[in-house]
């Protein structure tokens, strides 16, 4: 008889793996506890080669602008020869107007002018010495030189550009210079000869000079013939500079002039200069040179060292077995990927679209249509791009045309929506049981759903709403009362929290509507009443302990009299035409405070109300014409996304041209907040309270907000932590350096600006 092994003998084994999945598990939630950090640094990262891709632009265009001067010298001087060649002027004139010449340009050496097509041909040179100028003939057989010959004859062949040498010695300046030529034409076009500026090759190393990217970054620019004009030759250490130059020429960066000038844009490559790892930023300019700057790859990198080593060593615990998991999955899913067909319409996908369903369902067929909405779809775009948003979309598409094909129901057809969704189309007239228990098992088969994204598992969650043809009221286009029901359920699921609904003819989501109608008519009424006001909440300045700021927050009062919080009324506000009237009316009743009192006011303001001029515009102009705009500050809501910077800044910007602060609000609740701090003028950041209240026992919070405001220290920002409902909290909050402090433990929102007594204390504390 055969023995047989005994379970107990398996048992360590089975426990060392369900021991090392839950140690794996526990050390994910631990990882996830850090990634906020690691996508900040991301973000610090790409906004540190931003800032010095700007900085290499601007110092291109100012390299530019100088070289159109000494273009537009040229021709000036042209112009003035072509005058003497019409007059037949003899070397005085033509002294005279280069005297002239050089005056008028101070940042000219020397200027040349060549008259050929005269019955008496004049070339004549005027060189800066000092302060005056010395003009001298050119030496005899200058008409012939075969230089002279060839730029012209290059004119006259059609060319309309001045021409720029490469920078050589010219012996009556005694110095290295770069010349630029223009030639002198006649109405008819014909070339009567050449005027030409002459620029030192100090005041080119002056002007790359003025580079400032880090301590070590230097500036060059390299020519036609590979001659290196850099701020290095200004440099302390004579040899290492000489090394770098030396390093800088042997690329041979001239060769790649014309081809850089044919492409838009600048190129960066990463190499070694030194023994030591650099990036290297270079374009062509006006003249044909090769304009570049170099910065240590140490010196870009050393904003990232402090978040770096917040999370090293929790990396590296985890990371190792996170990489082979995540190595597994990624390569399943870029082998599912690559298996999507390509044989539809939409560009992502290949899938029909919307405008063939709407073609679709103008036959009448009797038939279903599931519209699959991704959960949190906003969030995954912001979070990690809108390149990870697309592979989403394709990952969901695979999966579901292989649950349809598993599915056995046939000529079932899948579209791909706008934005997150997308659409299947479920043929024939069935039971509700049927559909209702395919729906439930296409849901349970997509609920596992994950996406691997450069090393994220991301879980994916499904939200799904149904409309049938047969249950559908009659009138109505067929194709778009379909497509509203399922939107109609979708929306139903989603309110509700259910992974799935039904659209139901005999509700339609009644309710909802007249609850969101009875709401909107009660704040209607309220506004026309004056009902519609302003409560104030203390801020504290943590280090004098006195109160100074106060914060606008609106409210309405019932018919009783007795307020009624804004998260029962501002969504019906902003989906309907009242939000505009609520945000003027608030921006009112904060200046009538203001005019009331001496202190500081704040009051809150969304993307949405800046990128509304009717608001905006009447916000600036109220705020000039009360002349307190250095006690107010605007906070800009966090949370709710910045998507158009250029709008925000210039709406910053007039602002603070009347005195207004700026204050970030709800900072550390997303992920993009580090960015909003360095492309805007920020003045205070106010800590999101989902950190501040949990301070005092949660070590993460607490190293969270001590980076905040080392972070904002270092840019001079001042730091405001919300949410401080005890005096633990606060003193927390006080050891670790934030300035202001505002919540329950400092004073809740009263309908005046007044301080009410600290919880747990008789006490309350001063207000200025």
């Amino acid at each position: 008889m055969r023995r047989q092994r005994p379970v107990l003998g398996r048992r360590p084994l089975i426990m060392l793996l369900l021991a090392l999945l839950v140690a794996l598990f526990f050390g994910g939630m631990w990882l996830l506890s850090t990634l906020n950090l690691r996508y900040a640094e991301g973000a610090l990262a790409e906004l540190r080669e931003r800032q010095i891709v700007d900085t290499f632009h601007a110092n291109l265009d100012r390299i530019d602008a100088h070289h159109r001067r000494m273009e537009q010298n040229s021709r000036g001087l042209a112009r003035a020869g072509l005058l003497l060649a019409e007059m037949e002027a003899g070397e005085a004139r033509v002294s005279e107007a280069l005297e002239q010449a050089l005056a008028e340009f101070p940042d000219a050496r020397g200027a040349t002018l060549w008259l050929t097509r005269s019955e008496r041909p004049v070339a004549m040179f005027a060189r800066r010495e000092e302060q005056r100028v010395v003009v001298e003939p050119l030496a005899s057989g200058w008409a012939q030189a075969e230089w002279l010959q060839s730029r012209l004859d290059g004119w006259r062949e059609g060319n309309p550009q001045p021409h720029w040498t490469a920078t050589y010695f010219k012996p009556r300046i005694d110095d290295a210079v770069i010349s630029v030529s223009a030639p002198i034409r006649d109405a008819a076009g014909r070339v009567l000869g050449m005027a030409a500026s002459d620029w030192v090759a100090d005041d080119i190393i002056g002007l790359v000079s003025d580079v400032q990217v880090t301590p070590s970054t230097f500036a060059f620019l390299v020519d036609r013939e590979n001659r290196n004009l850099s701020s290095l030759a200004r440099a302390e250490d004579l040899q290492r500079a000489q090394r770098l130059i030396e390093e800088v020429s042997a690329l041979e960066l001239h060769r790649d002039a014309d081809k850089l000038a044919a492409v838009e844009g600048m190129v960066r490559r990463d190499l070694a200069l030194g023994g030591e790892p650099w990036s290297l930023y270079h374009d062509t300019s006006r003249a044909g040179m090769v304009f570049g700057i170099a910065v240590p790859q140490a010196e870009i990198d050393a904003v990232l060292a402090p978040m770096r080593g917040v999370n090293l060593q929790l990396l590296v615990g985890i990371g190792l077995a996170l990489l082979v998991l995540a190595g597994v999955i990624l390569f399943l899913v870029a082998g599912l990927l690559r298996q999507l067909r390509t044989l539809y319409t939409d560009p992502l996908t290949r899938l029909p679209n919307r405008a063939r369903l709407l073609a679709d369902l103008e036959s009448g067929r009797a038939g279903s249509l599931m519209l699959v909405n991704v959960d949190g779809f906003k969030q995954i775009n912001d979070l990690f791009g809108h390149r990870c948003g697309d592979r989403v979309i394709q990952h969901l598409a695979k999966r579901l045309e292989e649950l349809l094909k598993a599915s056995g129901w046939r000529n079932c057809r899948l579209y791909r929506m706008p934005g997150d969704e997308q659409a299947v189309w479920l043929p024939g007239a069935v039971a509700d049981d049927t559909l209702q228990a395919t729906v439930e098992s296409l849901y349970q088969s997509l609920s596992g759903l994950r996406l691997d994204w450069r090393g994220q598992e991301l879980p994916l969650q499904m939200t799904l709403g149904v409309a049938s043809s047969w249950q559908l009221e009659s009138g109505g286009d067929g194709d778009e009362t379909l497509l509203s029901s399922a939107n109609i359920a979708l929306k139903q699921a989603r309110g509700e929290q259910r992974p799935f609904a039904f659209y139901d003819p005999a509700t339609r989501v009644r309710r909802d509507y007249e609850r969101n109608l009875a709401w909107a008519n009660r704040l209607a009424e309220a506004l026309d009443d004056g009902r519609v006001v302003a409560y104030f909440q203390p801020i504290l300045e943590v280090a004098s302990g006195r109160v100074g700021k106060f914060e606008c927050l609106v409210r309405m009062l019932d018919e009783e009299g007795s307020p009624v919080s804004p998260g029962v009324f501002l969504e019906v506000a902003r989906r309907s035409r009242l939000y505009r009237r609520l945000t003027l009316t608030m921006i009112d009743r904060c200046l009538t405070a203001m005019a009331e009192s001496p202190h500081e006011f704040s009051l809150n303001l969304s993307g949405e109300d800046i990128a509304d001029a009717e608001i905006s515009e009447v916000l600036l102009a109220r705020v000039a014409e009360s002349g307190a705009g250095e006690r107010l500050i605007f906070e800009i809501l966090e949370s709710e996304g910045i998507d158009n910077y250029a709008v925000v800044s210039a709406f910053i910007e007039r602002a603070k041209a009347l005195g207004v602060r700026i204050a970030i609000d709800d900072f550390g609740s997303g992920y993009s907040n580090f960015e909003h701090l360095l492309r805007l003028d920020v003045d205070l950041l106010k800590i999101d309270g989902s950190l501040v209240r949990q301070v005092d026992t949660d070590a993460d919070a607490e190293t969270l907000i001590r980076g905040i405001v080392g972070f904002a220290r270092e840019l001079g920002i001042a730091t405001v932590a919300e949410f401080v409902h005890s005096e633990a909290v606060l003193a927390r909050v006080r050891a670790l350096g934030v300035d202001f402090a505002q919540g329950a433990c400092i004073g809740m929102p009263e309908p005046h600006p007044e301080f009410a007594a600290a919880i747990g204390e008789s006490r309350a504390n001063p207000v200025d």
